[in-house]
Order: C-alpha cells, then structure tokens, then sequence
C-alpha cells in the first residue's frame, strides 16, 4: 500500500509539473500588469533620460497597463557594467546602456567607436540598421540580450582643467578619464594621454578632486552632469561617436506577450528616433551655449593632426581575433 500510495504521489506530481505551464500562462492571463525595470546612468533632463520617460509613457499607454516600466537613472541600479550583469541573470529587464561597457560583452561592438569613423550620427545609424547591425545583433543574443534599437551616445570630445587641447602634443602629461572601452583608452594613449576607467556617476568628484584632469563625452552628458563646472577648457576633438544601446533581457521576453513584445519593439524605436533628435538639438543649443558662457573656454583643435596621430588604431583592431568585423565596419564606414 505505501509503494502505492507513493507512485499516485509521484503520479500527481507529474501531472501538476506537466500542467505547470498552462496555470502559468493562465496566472499571467489574469495579472493586472507586468512591470518591467529600466536601467540607465544619465542625469535628469539628458536627452537619455527624457527618452526613457517616454518610453515607458508609450508602453503603459499602448499595453493599456497590462505591461509598465519602472524607471531607475542616474546609475540608480549601478554602473553601466553593473546593469549588464543584472540583465544577463534577469534582475533587470532593461537598460539604455553604454557602448564601452556592452562592449565588454559583445567585442565588436567597440568597432562603431574607431576614431573619425563616421561624419554624423544618421551615418552610424544608417550602418546599424543594415548587416552591421543584424550581426551584432546575433552576437547579443549569445549572452542572453536582445538589442531594441541604437540610440545616440554622440559625437564625444574632450575636457579638461589644465589648458586647451588644440593639438594631440597637449595631451601629454594629462590624466583623462575614459569609460570602460578598450577602444577610447587606446584612441587617448595613441594621442599621449594616462587613462584612467571611473564610473560616470563618480566623474564630477574625481575631476573636482583632480584624481583625473579630464574627460571625454558628448555635449549633452557633460552639460547634465555639470562636468564643465570642473572642467573650463572644452575642446572639439570629436575623435568618435558612441551609440546607447538599448537592451532587453531576453528573461524579460518571457515575462511578457508576443502582442505586448511587439508595443515594446515599436516604443523602443520611437523614443531612439526622439532620442537621436534631442542630442543634436542639444549638440547646436550647447555649443553655442558654451561659446557664450564667460566661464568657459571653448576651441576648435587642428582634427588632422588628431586623425593622423589616431591612424594605427584601426590596424591594431584588425590584428584582433575580430578584426575581420573591425574591417567590414571601416569599409561600411566609407559608404
């Protein structure tokens, strides 16, 4: 009777085990709402930010609640890196990240941030929504993320609190901070610089601390952050561009419908577009902004010199077991 009793156990186990799915599926049917988690660095009012409210404004909106987004900015969830590792094990669901950091994870991604690589920002996008993009794509996925779109991390140029950096020779001797990109620190080694890897929540401290003498971004990140409240001398190197990666967990896919997945694909795509558009408004509204501003000296750096100082970058990335990628990329770029 016990051998018994114990195989209609284990007889009901299975059955309970093997029904399991479809009592999930019919608990999520007659949930409220899933609520998914976000995840970027930037400061309020960066054009980051503001695309990520919007974001989960569309979602909430189009899912009509079934599907919200919480939002965490400002490095609220950690570093850029930080949030990558949350997203691979599904303690995030999302994240507008960085592309030095994704880069830690899918290598060839460094290879959108060789130096004067492209012209604009619609010329990179134009890459990334053809093959080059598939492919990354794909590599993504080998680590359990899905990239949604490129947002625009920008055309990135260098600050300090020394002097005017109008030729790579006054570079030397300089402590410059970069993100965690293999790709920056051999672009500002190559120009004679000392790196140093800080998170971008710590920056404004380290540079008013002078644990670093400068740094390097958009227009719009050193204006959020207030970097120019540290660093007076802003030069126009624009030595690369970077894009935001918009990420997804592939563990939040399960989370949601097929239906609800495609809202988020779609909203993921309008915001990039909102996004994109924010930081070249505030790329022409801060220029001239800063150019203005007493406080603050702003110059136009020989960029060929920069260009010719830079060149062997992009032959030491095609000796990279990538390199092949890394080519394809800087062939694409000439297009």
């Amino acid at each position: 009777m016990r051998v018994l009793a114990t195989r209609r156990a284990f007889l009901k186990s299975a059955a309970f085990i093997a029904a399991a799915p479809a009592l999930l599926a019919s608990s999520r049917d007659a949930r409220a709402a899933v609520a998914l988690t976000l995840g970027h660095g930037a400061a309020p009012g960066n054009p980051r930010t503001v695309a990520a409210d919007a974001f989960a404004k569309m979602v909430t909106e189009r899912t009509n609640g079934s599907v919200s987004i919480r939002i965490a900015g400002s490095e609220q969830l950690g570093s850029d890196v930080s949030m990558l590792t949350s997203l691979r094990t599904g303690a995030l669901d999302l994240t507008a990240n960085s592309q030095g950091a994704a880069s830690g994870l899918v290598p060839e991604l460094s290879a959108l941030g060789l130096p004067f690589l492209f012209a604009d920002t619609s010329a990179a996008i134009k890459m990334l929504n053809g093959p080059v993009g598939e492919e990354l794509a794909k590599k993504f996925s080998t680590v359990g993320i899905v990239p949604l779109d490129w947002w625009d991390n920008g055309v990135r140029h260098t600050t300090n609190s020394k002097r005017p950096i109008a030729a790579p020779s006054d570079l030397a001797g300089l402590k410059i901070r970069t993100p965690a990109d293999p790709m920056t620190v051999d672009i500002f080694q190559a120009l004679g610089a000392t790196t140093q890897q800080i998170a971008f929540g710590e920056l404004y401290i380290a540079l008013q601390q002078g644990v670093v003498d400068g740094q390097e971004n958009p227009l719009a990140n050193i204006h959020s952050a207030k970097l120019h409240e540290v660093n007076k001398f802003i030069s126009l190197t624009g030595h690369k561009w970077e894009s935001t990666p918009f990420l997804m967990s592939q563990i939040a896919l399960r989370k949601v419908k097929p239906a609800e997945l495609d809202i988020i694909k779609a909203a993921a795509k309008e915001a990039g577009a909102l996004q994109r558009r924010l930081m070249q408004e505030a790329d022409a509204k801060l220029l001239a902004d800063y150019k203005a501003n007493s406080g603050v000296t702003v110059n136009k750096p020989d960029l060929a010199a920069f260009q010719n100082a830079t060149a062997g970058v992009l032959n030491a990335w095609k000796a990279k077991p990538f390199g092949e990628f890394v080519g394809r990329v800087a062939e694409a770029a000439k297009a």
